[in-house]
């Protein structure tokens, strides 16, 4: 018997497939920026067939991938070197509600949006929000430590998990007793071992929320009204995006039920959020807190949302930049971090730097102002395919890099290292850092069976 033939074997009659047709989804990623090629898509229904799986691996040697909504933006899903895949996407069952406990068993498999669901049912919240809820598996963003529009609040995926099931190569399951071994695996995007299912911290619902759309001068103001509705809540914001005037141009020309919420232009926005009890007066500190800023010269203009119908329009203004940016045409993309504060000055040197290489290119840089977090994206000065624009694409992601690495930030904050950013680790990372991943992934895939090539840079030899 061959190793696919035990391969198949291991999941059963519906746990597989070989057709070109059903595979070819899987096999490119939403920018289409990676292809792959695998003999064998796997598709586990159990622990047990995900077990028998990693067996069988270990023993023949065979290189897999692990994909789950496959929504990832850095190629870490994608079998590039024709490794066999195994999507979770039919490990999607809840398991369990702690009423109690107010935690939820889930699955790999179970999409972000059937997660927030499922805690919706009990009254109750998962604060995780991404643009791909609806696709995106608890898996795959536990394997990248999603971030998304709430970190402000609640933290990234890494705060919100309790614990872990995981398959280790060689097929033995990993439960929470003896060493908190869940962080090791929260971020590790499937190179250590496959995530088969959580325990998921859940929060009591708002009884309030406020939604605000406002206009400012700049970063540096945007900053500003942070601060200031952060005092004006008490700390009860959720959320603070930072959007930037074409990404609004962008997303009124090309989503359907769209618009410009203000009277006037302005180079900056920020979509911001607050959430509390119904005793709170939340929304009288909160408007309160808008409206000083507006006579402060802050912010210049600002709506609020007074249904949820319309806080749901200004959030799919905020959750469509990416989609509406796909449709503009070429663009060059860096998901990156530095400190709240500095985020004025990153945003002053290492807009003109990309300028220089690419000159007319567009700024599209918004994101989680409140944590840091920019999308640091340029789109092609035309419309439509760039070829020639996007063959800069590791040009520019150096020069990115730097600056970064400047201001002490990070390469990598809520997309993960994957294919893409792998072999530039060794520029921002010590020996020191390095050499504790290489130990980490020897310690827990000795054979180097899961996500080879990807994550982890490997010793270079001289």
């Amino acid at each position: 018997m061959t190793v696919l033939d035990r391969l198949k074997e291991a999941v059963g009659a519906q746990g597989f497939s070989q057709d070109p047709a059903e595979i070819a989804p899987y096999l490119e990623e939403w920018r289409s920026k990676y292809q792959g090629h695998t003999p064998l898509l796997l598709k586990p229904s159990t622990v047990a067939q995900v077990s028998t799986v990693l067996g069988v691996c270990q023993d023949s040697d065979t290189k897999l991938v692990t994909q789950g909504g496959n929504t990832g933006l850095v190629g870490g899903q994608i079998p590039l070197n024709g490794e066999v895949l195994l999507s979770t996407k039919r490990l999607n069952r809840i398991r369990h509600f702690d009423e109690s406990g107010m935690t939820l068993t889930v699955e790999a498999g179970v999409t972000l949006a059937e997660v927030q669901g499922a805690a919706d049912d009990q009254n109750l919240l998962f604060p995780l929000s991404l643009a791909s809820e609806g696709s995106c598996t608890i898996g795959g963003n536990i394997a990248t430590n999603a971030g998304g529009t709430h970190v402000l609040r609640y933290g990234m995926t890494r705060a919100l998990v309790l614990g872990l099931e995981v398959v280790l190569p060689g097929g033995s399951v990993l439960d929470n007793s003896g060493y908190d071994l869940k962080q090791v695996f929260i971020g590790c995007e499937g190179t250590l071992g496959v995530i088969t299912a959580a325990s998921l911290k859940l929060f009591p619902k708002p009884e309030v929320s406020v939604t605000a759309f406002a206009a400012v001068p700049s970063p540096a103001a945007a900053l500003a009204l942070l601060g200031q509705m952060q005092h004006a809540t008490s700390g009860q914001l959720s959320a603070f995006e930072l959007i930037p005037r074409a990404a609004l141009e962008f997303v009124t020309r090309h989503i359907d039920g769209t618009r410009d919420p203000l009277a006037a232009p302005s180079p900056w926005y920020v979509l911001m959020e607050a959430t509390g009890g119904r005793h709170a007066n939340l929304n009288a500190s909160f408007e309160d807190g808008l409206a000083a800023a507006i006579e402060g010269d802050i912010a210049s203009d600002a709506v609020v949302a007074s249904s949820q119908a319309q806080a749901a329009g200004l959030w799919k203004l905020r959750e469509s930049i990416s989609e509406s940016q796909k449709r503009e045409g070429a663009s060059i993309k860096h998901d990156i971090s530095v400190p709240v504060a500095a985020i004025p000055d990153f945003l002053a040197k290492a807009t003109p730097a990309v300028l220089a290489l690419l000159p007319g290119a567009r700024p599209v840089n918004f994101g989680h102002l409140g944590d840091g977090n920019l999308h640091f994206n340029f789109n092609s000065s035309r419309s439509g395919d760039d070829p020639a624009f996007l063959a800069r694409w590791d040009e520019v992601q150096q020069v990115v890099h730097d600056i970064v690495k400047e201001f002490d930030g990070s390469i990598s904050a809520e997309h993960g290292i994957g294919a893409m950013k792998v072999a530039s680790l060794p520029r921002y990372k010590s020996h020191e850092e390095l050499d504790a991943m290489r130990a980490l992934k020897a310690a827990f895939d000795p054979k180097n069976i899961l996500n080879p090539g990807k994550t982890v840079p490997p010793v270079l030899r001289l």
